[in-house]
């Protein structure tokens, strides 16, 4: 396991990739059942995520909020292509910003034991980007991924 690598590699695009100490299988699982996205996927300290839908099906839906003290927010998109254990690729939107559609790819590639997710987010406009950019979201995922790695230890 190492924290998450970000980089950005077009104008209009955000590269995530973290490892884990887990084969592909178990990690697939804990990217697409609900009651395992719950238990991780909850960003910084002090949020939960109380709601999780997700259809895995091309054409299906996911859904996912998250609480904290002050606040809630809402993320939720159809998925497009999914082949198992290896990648999906979904469109996602925020409720707060629900003017701005991103197109995430998601890509999982096992070897000697460790599984590497690389999470491509690709926005409207350089302008999104910078914005996304500007936010604590690689915070909130590494604390996310943190608590995937304590799942992920659990399972194996």
């Amino acid at each position: 396991m190492k924290p998450l690598r970000l980089t950005t590699p077009t104008d209009t695009t955000i590269e995530i990739t973290r490892s884990f100490d887990a084969p592909v299988s178990i990690v697939w699982r804990a990217h697409t059942e609900p009651d395992l996205v719950r238990r991780w996927l909850t960003g910084p300290p002090g949020h939960t995520m109380p709601e999780c839908e997700i259809d895995l099906v091309v054409g299906g839906a996911y859904r996912y909020v998250w609480e904290w003290k002050d606040g809630r927010m809402t993320a939720f998109g159809i998925f497009r292509e999914i082949e198992p254990e290896r990648r999906l690729l979904l469109t996602e939107t925020f409720d707060i910003f629900p003017d701005n559609e991103t197109l995430v790819e998601q890509v999982f590639t096992e070897a000697d034991g460790q599984t590497t997710v690389t999470m491509c987010l690709h926005y409207d406009s350089t302008e999104t980007r910078e914005g996304v950019l500007q936010s604590p979201m690689d915070e909130g995922l590494e604390a996310s991924y943190r608590g995937l790695d304590a799942l992920i230890s659990e399972m194996v």
